[in-house]
């Protein structure tokens, strides 16, 4: 009965992800997550009490995705700096192609027209970049002119307007390649022995995971 529910949940996120993405907060109903889903309103409103529920569902799943992605990039033994081009890939792909990071990302833009609180953005992201760029400076992988609590606002800021602007101009279809440049235009400032172009190729090949 549990795992039922539990999938009947999973259903209805998804479902209720896709719409809002495609047609936005407003422009989305139950009755058309009914209806997508397969599931009644009824079972609807059993496991989210309303529309408002169910965006703020949606957004908390965009959020939740990021420690696994995080912990998997920590995980490897390459130097800190080389993680830290790698995850922001992994992410810039998620973006892309999760609904449910795309649908998050779209609803906490339309925020204002939601009446929930929803979660903070960036803020994660800001320390995790910072304690990332801690590390890498400790490695001795750092440029002595590169400031971690300086720079890693300034990293995410740029990283999330790369995304708004790729999302305006092609869907983020070019995404990957729009990355790579912002990428060789920041590590020359970043890396204490610059070598922007052997570090994309490394991070874009496909590699295991090792502790």
């Amino acid at each position: 009965m549990q795992d039922r529910a539990e999938e009947t949940r999973k259903v209805v996120l998804q479902a209720a992800a896709h719409l809002f993405f495609e047609r936005g907060y407003a422009a989305t109903s139950i009755s058309d997550i009914s209806e997508r889903s397969g599931r009644t309103s009824g079972a609807i409103y059993f496991h989210y009490t309303n529309k408002e529920q169910l965006a703020l569902a949606v957004v908390q799943a965009h959020f939740a995705s990021w420690p696994a992605m995080i912990a998997h990039h920590e995980a490897t033994s390459e130097p800190t700096l080389e993680k830290l081009v790698r995850l922001s890939f992994t992410v810039a792909r998620a973006f892309r192609d999760d609904v449910l990071v795309r649908a998050g990302a779209r609803l906490w833009a339309e925020r204002r027209t939601i009446p929930v609180e929803m979660p903070p953005p960036f803020v994660d992201w800001i320390a995790t970049v910072e304690q990332m760029l801690a590390r890498a400076h400790a490695e001795g992988d750092l440029a002595p002119e590169a400031e971690p609590s300086r720079d890693a606002p300034t990293l995410v800021a740029a990283f999330f307007g790369l995304h708004t602007v790729s999302d305006v101009l092609d869907d983020r279809k070019r995404i990957e390649d729009r990355l790579a440049h912002f990428w060789l235009l920041l590590l020359p400032g970043l890396q204490a022995d610059p070598a922007p172009q052997a570090l994309l190729a490394k991070v874009r090949r496909p590699h295991s995971t090792s502790a």
